[in-house]
């Protein structure tokens, strides 16, 4: 049974989670949300008996903070970090994906995120395409489902898949949103990973922002049509070259009035949405995908 652990992210609830299976083998954890919430993670652990040192394997969807950043520490305690072949590198030496974060949240980054260190080659496991692992009587397959970052992995267990990103934010059954930071968005890559996903057939998605969800077919494809609508939003703005900061304002407001004629309307709500997929970084991100199809000549 996937068990889903709320880190409490910004001390909010249903923000960021991890997920938990017990095998035969030990506790496997998919996700470790942000090294800012380790503590968090360290008591769902307790709470089942657990201590960090018990976790032999931690499968990642990819390497952003807010899903990765607490991987070094599980390493440091013995676990085996199974991640995308372009990710590995960051995760051995961080020092440019902290840079990266750190150009845009500044002096905010600590308390955002925490800390990071790099993890040894030795215990990094570089995952190929549809590979399967079994472990403690428990069969994962990893999905290569670049979109929302080239790096990403979806990960199947039976009928049920841990999506990372790649099948968007939701939050208490609310709209499903695609999140869309720098500097990795591709669209048409995304809409492959989508039908990938439609292709597994399964039965539950499990997001990382956040919790599962069974109305996979009708969730799919929500969260392609507002990935295009986004993305078409968008155009007009990077033609006319017009400045980030006066598109962003304009942007929250376009999602939020999605969010409200959708009938959310609950402010937590509205806050918890955008503390899980910022505005800003889906104007940074989409005004940088259409940059990349300029310079490759495309549409």
């Amino acid at each position: 049974m996937i068990q889903t652990l709320d880190l409490q992210f910004l001390g909010k609830p249903d923000t960021v989670a991890a997920f938990l299976i017990e095998t035969s083998e030990g506790p496997i954890l998919f996700e470790t949300g942000p090294h800012s919430t380790y503590a968090s993670l360290q008591a769902h652990l307790a709470a089942r008996g657990h201590k960090p040192e018990d976790v032999r394997h931690v499968f990642l969807t990819h390497v952003h903070l807010d899903h990765a950043g607490a991987a070094w520490a599980l390493a440091k305690a013995g676990a085996t970090v199974y991640v995308h072949p372009l990710g590995q590198k960051h995760l051995h030496n961080p020092d440019k994906l902290w840079q990266s974060a750190k150009m845009i949240y500044q002096d905010k980054m600590e308390f955002l995120w925490g800390t990071i260190e790099g993890i040894p080659e030795a215990q990094l496991y570089s995952v190929a395409q549809g590979e399967h692992f079994h472990i403690g009587g428990v069969d994962i397959i990893g999905w290569h489902t670049p979109g929302h970052a080239v790096h990403h992995i979806a990960w199947q267990i039976k009928d049920s898949l841990l999506c990372g990103d790649v099948a968007g934010v939701r939050i208490h059954n609310g709209i499903v949103v695609p999140p869309c930071p720098p500097p990795d968005i591709q669209i048409e890559h995304w809409q492959t990973s989508i039908e990938l996903i439609r292709q597994l057939s399964v039965k539950t998605l499990y997001l990382t922002h956040y919790g599962a969800y069974t109305d996979v077919a009708e969730h799919l494809d929500a969260l392609e049509r507002r990935l295009l609508d986004r993305a078409a939003w968008m155009k007009p703005y990077y033609d006319n070259q017009t400045d980030m900061q006066m598109i962003t304002p304009l942007f929250q407001q376009y999602v939020r009035d999605e969010m409200i004629a959708s009938g959310l309307t609950d402010e937590s709500v509205l806050e918890q949405y955008e503390n899980a997929n910022p505005g800003w970084m889906s104007v940074a991100g989409l005004l940088r995908y259409w940059q990349k199809q300029a310079q490759s000549g495309g549409r």
